[in-house]
């Protein structure tokens, strides 16, 4: 049977129609385009990216930063499914298992391709390198990040395998798994947080409030490419997704994105009403610092992308509405991109701890190592699709010759 389940997942996923091949081929294309920068990067050093000893995070940490957020999403559809029992989104948790399992690897490969010395990575491995756990939180992030991909791996496949034999999952394995994925999804993104609060020498991070406000981000950003999703797979296959499981999704996003929007206002207001010398890192990011001002435009443009998603996702009309609904979806992605990415990283670091001012922007190479992770994270969630689907509608089982969905 699972020589069997193996083979058949195999011929699905070289089966398809030319804009499944088209899509197919500009994601190795653009895997091939990744690999051959950062072989790059590997010759020349990370002097061939923007960072530099005042800027030493940059692109590349900022992507594993949001693709975090991403990966915790999972719980937004985990939660009324499991814990509440809520049909609708019962029938579609496992896209966003999926879709956690996708972001999960890319995470891991970002992280990779920012070590300037990647044949030491082995020394993550015990017994033959030292973690430092528990006195260090990168061991920490190591630790839950694998441990989150291990839990909705084992119960993908364990669901996937399951239906493929035409039987139901075990609920003794299953159920307990998925509890423990919502604190799990919850580490992750916490120990991220503290990844950054707890350096105590740059203070735009030294927040308490930066676990949960990355939370609520998360819970926004995540659930928006599922819909995107939904909505693609209701129309090019059988699946039926109901109106009321988008409709709901987009709820829970608006009430993330309020709780996001009221921190982020909070810390603002913090940073202003105390005007301290720390209020400079805020100041470079919103107003900039004598003439320097990168950084302005993404800023602002990130807090009206965040305020448009919410006032289209709270109103009930624009909500059901599919073209606001799309709107409010590509606002949500971009702000949290925004905020989460390099308006996070280089306000943080600049000025650095002697008040230099050294203004980072990525360079083409690091844009194409980060394209090239990307695509490997797409190429994974569309293979994986393209075995769940069949399986979930009952194309695909031990029963029946596999067939390819329209």
């Amino acid at each position: 049977m699972y020589l069997r389940f193996f083979v058949g997942s195999a011929k699905l996923v070289l089966k398809g129609g030319r804009l499944y091949w088209a899509w197919i081929g500009l994601l190795l294309t653009l895997i091939a385009v990744g690999l051959h920068a950062y072989i790059e990067q590997v010759d020349h050093g990370l002097l061939i990216t923007a960072m530099r000893d005042q800027v030493s995070w940059g692109f590349y940490i900022g992507n594993f930063t949001f693709l975090v957020g991403v990966a915790a999403a999972a719980v937004v559809l985990v939660i009324p499914a499991y814990v509440y029992d809520w049909k609708p989104i019962r029938e579609i948790v496992v896209f966003g298992e999926l879709l956690a399992v996708s972001a999960i690897i890319m995470c891991l490969l970002f992280v990779f391709v920012d070590i300037g010395r990647p044949d030491r990575f082995w020394h993550l491995f015990p017994p033959f390198g030292q973690l430092n756990f528990p006195r260090s939180l990168l061991a920490w992030d190591v630790l839950v990040l694998n441990l989150y991909f291990l839990i909705n791996f084992t119960v993908v496949t364990h669901i996937m395998y399951r239906a493929f034999n035409g039987k139901h999952y075990r609920k003794r394995l299953v159920i307990p798994l998925v509890l423990l994925s919502i604190p799990m999804a919850v580490s992750i993104h916490t120990v991220t947080a503290f990844l950054y609060n707890g350096l105590a020498a740059r203070p735009f991070w030294n927040s308490s409030i930066l676990a949960p406000q990355f939370l609520a981000s998360a819970f926004c950003s995540g659930p928006a490419i599922l819909l995107f999703v939904l909505q693609l797979l209701r129309k090019v296959t059988n699946f039926e997704i109901r109106d009321e499981a988008i409709w709901k999704i987009a709820e829970l996003m608006a009430y993330a994105m309020f709780l996001n929007l009221f921190l982020h206002g909070a810390e603002v207001f913090k940073e202003y009403y105390s005007d301290t010398h720390h209020l400079l890192f805020t100041r470079y990011l919103y107003v900039g610092i004598e003439g320097h001002r990168t950084l302005v435009p993404f800023a602002w443009t990130a807090v009206c992308l965040n305020l448009l998603a919410f006032l289209l996702f709270v109103i009930p009309r624009t909500r059901k509405n599919v073209v606001t609904l799309n709107i409010g979806c590509l606002a949500i992605y971009a702000g949290v991109y925004i905020e989460k990415g390099m308006a996070l990283i280089i306000p943080g670091l600049t000025p650095d701890t002697l008040g230099e001012i050294y203004e980072y922007s990525p360079t083409l190479n690091e844009l194409m190592v980060a394209a090239g992770v990307f695509s490997v994270g797409f190429l994974v969630f569309t293979l994986m699709l393209k075995v769940a689907v069949p399986v979930t509608l009952g194309e695909f089982t031990h029963k029946l010759p596999a067939k390819a969905p329209v």
